[in-house]
């Protein structure tokens, strides 16, 4: 039987008036190419269905052929209203500004992640990504990160972006100040946490270690 893969996108696109915002199109590109290497069975889901929005700042002359082509698995995801974690072995969230806004409150995932984690499945999160485990509770009521090692878009790097004051929240305080014990490293340096089944990586230049650590562990 082939492993199963849930892929979470935002469906989130604008930071503010004229600055327009998505998916980075490379941190779902590199994993859903990686996972589809791997024979895995892949569903790209999102809080509203049908076509998630690129960044465009994802977008460049410099990209490659390969990350371009793999748009084309994000003009028709899933409603995540129609997701359950039965059948699935892991659920991967790439990250991009977007997932700043519609990911943490979305009573549906919040369910799934907490799901998928307490049915120890493998949970992972890619640069914002995490921010969708920002509104994440355990069936105890404590936030699922609190007390783990967790990886995501630092502050610092944040402060690079100049995007900051337009954000509802900066991520990498808001994770720690929900207890989890957030693990740093360069910016734009390749760095992931593996916290048990909880694997989180800090930037786009980190999603293939977060890819191949899940990998390591569904085989």
């Amino acid at each position: 039987m082939a492993k199963k893969v849930l892929i979470v996108v935002t469906s989130h696109a604008e930071i503010h008036e004229g600055k327009t915002t998505g998916v980075w199109l490379s941190e779902f590109a590199e994993a859903y190419m990686e996972f589809r290497k791997k024979g895995y069975d892949i569903t790209v889901a999102s809080p509203l269905g049908g076509k998630a929005p690129v960044d465009p700042g994802s977008v460049g002359p410099d990209t490659p052929e390969e990350i371009l082509d793999a748009a084309k698995y994000l003009e028709n995801t899933v409603n995540l209203a129609e997701i359950t974690c039965e059948g699935f072995d892991a659920i991967f969230l790439p990250g991009g500004h977007g997932a700043m806004y519609d990911l943490p409150k979305h009573p549906k995932l919040q369910e799934l992640l907490r799901d998928f984690y307490e049915g120890n499945k493998i949970v992972a999160a890619v640069c914002h990504g995490p921010a969708a485990l920002v509104g994440a509770a355990l069936s105890n009521g404590f936030p699922l990160v609190a007390g783990k090692r967790v990886n995501a878009f630092t502050d610092r790097e944040e402060a690079e972006t100049t995007l900051a004051p337009h954000l509802p929240f900066l991520l990498e305080s808001r994770l720690r100040d929900l207890g989890a014990i957030f693990v740093a490293a360069p910016n734009w340096s390749s760095h992931h946490e593996e916290d048990g089944n909880l694997i989180t990586g800090q930037n786009p230049q980190s999603t293939l270690a977060v890819t191949q650590a899940v990998i390591a562990k569904l085989g």
